[in-house]
């Protein structure tokens, strides 16, 4: 099966979830089709806000079997590689413009033994990730500025996406190709369309209670820009 076909994935954002009850939350998006978990990791540095750190993934990890995808907006990823890996992430999301030395990042991330993906901003260039892409399990591409949820999908990225798709079945590569950020039922088929393969929801999910709803009218959406 081509890389440019392979089954399309949503991730709910556990940042959208309402922290009072997230054990609920979790299993509803484990019973409403979610195929991972997304867990944005913020240190008040690299971005304004703070979330929550290796103690709430492990307590994520406890109530699912869910892949659970962490996104690591912090500076120096490096040194937290091994906690978060610890606490249960499958995969571990570094930006490049976090600081760390992106070889390293990778090389360590392996070590350890889980997959590794490379965030970019939505302005910085997707050349910028050019010295790792091939050794990346996962590309992310922000649709919005990091650090927030409730922001709106920056049309101006799909473009960057396109190109990636590009880059990955050029190679032939099994890479995801995902999207964060503003994703909704038609934002969400625009990138799909474009050729992203994997995407963070949250508030599309979260929002109203219908989980299991929310997820199936996402999942119909990407699937039909997908070609699915």
């Amino acid at each position: 099966m081509a890389n440019g076909r392979r089954r399309l994935r949503l991730a709910p954002s556990l940042l959208s979830a309402d922290f009072g009850a997230l054990g609920d939350a979790v299993r509803a998006a484990e019973a409403g089709g979610a195929d991972a978990l997304h867990l944005d990791v913020m240190d008040g540095h690299f971005v304004p806000n703070i979330s929550f750190g290796p103690a709430l993934v492990a307590a994520v990890r406890a109530r699912t079997r869910l892949p659970l995808d962490v996104h690591l907006m912090i500076t120096d990823p490096l040194r937290y590689l091994e906690p978060f890996q610890k606490a249960g992430g499958d995969t571990l999301v570094f930006h490049i413009e976090s600081g760390s030395d992106p070889k390293e990042v990778v090389r360590r991330a392996r070590a350890l033994g889980v997959a590794v993906g490379g965030a970019v901003k939505p302005e910085t260039p997707l050349a910028s990730l050019d010295p790792i892409f091939d050794e990346l399990d996962q590309v992310l591409v922000m649709s919005v500025h990091p650090g927030f949820s409730g922001q709106e999908f920056l049309p101006d990225v799909v473009p960057k996406i396109r190109a990636a798709r590009a880059r990955i079945d050029r190679d032939g590569r099994a890479t995801d190709l995902s999207v964060d950020g503003g994703v909704t039922a038609s934002t969400g088929r625009v990138a799909a369309e474009a050729g992203a393969r994997f995407f963070v929801c949250g508030n599309a999910v979260f929002a109203g209670g219908d989980v299991a709803g929310n997820l199936r009218r996402l999942r119909a959406a990407v699937e039909e820009g997908g070609g699915g």
